[in-house]
């Protein structure tokens, strides 16, 4: 009962808002270890999987995965070293929120990984939604800087049809985190349809109200930069720094700066 009382603690910690980055970086490192180390004696409290698994991600994301983009044209060992460590970061992510959702709704995980998946897809209650949302985004990530490992690759497909069973329980979730992680998968997996994964953004971003940036971020990285638009590329990006001038938080001042960071090089990508 008292781990579960800290734990009930920490995970309300996790929902705490910042909008200093450098702060957070600061005092990331001992939260998540800390929440972990509750999380491992406690692997079934969906509230601290969901903060735990959330943690781990945005802190892949936002302070190493980013920094390796960054540090490629100066760097590229060094860069090769932090998506690496990024991988790593995400994986562990993942795990925490698939052992959660594994303890809490053992029919999900079997039909994600039995060969009669394809059929009618089993219901994720509304408690489970967040720890899928970041069991699928974490997956999304390992596998992104994973595409020299074919075995890994091979489970977008999952990770995909776990984020759809989250839109379908609850497509508004996140403030549009969850279309828009839709509308990035639905355009990178093989034989995705780029109009559908335009409705995603779109959804996404009447979802956010005009408060999140990631999605301006996220469109103008998955369909605009493979097509070559420019304008459209970014527009977008400009749309993302006027949302987090507007609404700050630390998940819009995180793509404040990836997005001008984006502005600040688009000649190496167009």
């Amino acid at each position: 009962m008292l781990v579960r009382n800290v734990a009930n603690e920490l995970a309300g910690q996790g929902q705490a808002e910042e909008d200093d980055i450098g702060l957070a970086r600061e005092a990331s490192a001992f939260y998540l270890k800390l929440s972990e180390s509750v999380l491992r004696k406690t692997p079934d409290h969906l509230p601290l999987a969901e903060s735990v698994a959330a943690g781990f991600t945005q802190y892949s994301y936002a302070f190493v995965a980013f920094e390796a983009d960054r540090t490629e044209a100066q760097d590229a060992k060094a860069a090769q070293r932090l998506r690496a460590r990024a991988a790593r970061l995400y994986w562990r992510a993942h795990r925490h929120a698939m052992t959660a959702l594994e303890l809490n709704n053992p029919a999900l995980v079997k039909a994600l990984s039995s060969p009669a998946a394809s059929g009618k897809p089993p219901r994720l209650p509304a408690d489970q939604v967040a720890v899928a949302y970041w069991a699928a985004a974490s997956w999304g990530g390992f596998i992104s800087l994973s595409k020299d490992q074919p075995d890994v690759v091979a489970d977008l497909p999952l990770a995909v049809r776990l984020a759809t069973l989250a839109w379908m329980s609850n497509p508004v979730y996140g403030n549009g985190d969850l279309a828009s992680l839709m509308g990035t998968f639905e355009a990178a997996r093989p034989g995705g349809s780029l109009r559908q994964a335009a409705a995603y953004f779109d959804q996404a971003i009447e979802a956010a109200h005009g408060a999140n940036a990631g999605v301006y971020v996220a469109r103008a990285e998955a369909l605009a930069a493979p097509a070559g638009d420019r304008a459209a590329f970014e527009a977008l990006l400009r749309q993302a720094l006027a949302v987090s001038a507007t609404h700050r938080d630390l998940g819009n001042e995180v793509m404040r700066e990836r997005a001008q960071w984006l502005l600040d090089t688009a000649d190496d990508r167009f």
